[in-house]
């Protein structure tokens, strides 16, 4: 008989699948109940390890399936003919992207946004897979030893947990339970 996975196994594993492509679940709430349990540093670098893979796993399935649809979608836009070599209209994310790949990932961490849209635009404009995972890891390593460290420092009650997970739930549920109306 197999023994039930560690909490290490199991915050690697839910770190994975909350980072990978579109997840709908939250990783907030599982790093700050983590730090509390295995300390801040081993949490800190346990849920890197798990959201770089998922980077790892994006880059190498999607960023492939994202730039064919940007392609299709701009074959005969402005935006297309920076791609390939020629004059055309840069926007300011993309132009940020290309001259600054590591440190717009990194910073977008500091950002309240979520982080599909920084994820897509790196895809979208060939950010290449060592720059990607090495901006994400830059990204969520100090982001999660503060999620580790709230955790330890702060007991934080299991209800607050349910409704911390519940509430940041809530945006990923409307997407996939009411979808926008055609306008």
């Amino acid at each position: 008989m197999h023994s039930p996975p560690g909490p290490t196994a199991l915050l690697f594993a839910y770190a994975f699948l909350s980072n990978i492509a579109l997840a709908v679940v939250p990783h907030e709430p599982a790093i700050i109940w983590y730090g509390s349990r295995l300390g801040v540093w081993a949490t800190t670098l346990v849920a890197t390890a798990g959201t770089m893979l998922a980077a790892v796993v994006d880059h190498r399935v999607f960023a492939p399936l994202i730039r064919r649809m940007a392609q299709r979608r701009l074959g005969s836009s402005p935006l297309s003919a920076t791609r390939r070599g020629g004059q055309g209209v840069r926007t300011w994310p993309e132009w940020l992207f290309r001259r600054f790949p590591v440190a717009t990932i990194a910073l977008s961490g500091l950002t309240p946004l979520p982080f599909f849209p920084f994820k897509a635009l790196a895809f979208a404009t060939g950010c290449p897979a060592g720059k990607y995972t090495a901006g994400v890891a830059a990204r969520c390593l100090p982001r999660y030893a503060l999620l580790g460290w709230l955790g330890a420092a702060v007991r934080v009650p299991a209800w607050v947990m349910v409704a911390l997970f519940a509430l940041l739930m809530v945006p990923s549920l409307r997407m996939v339970r009411w979808p926008r109306a055609a306008s």
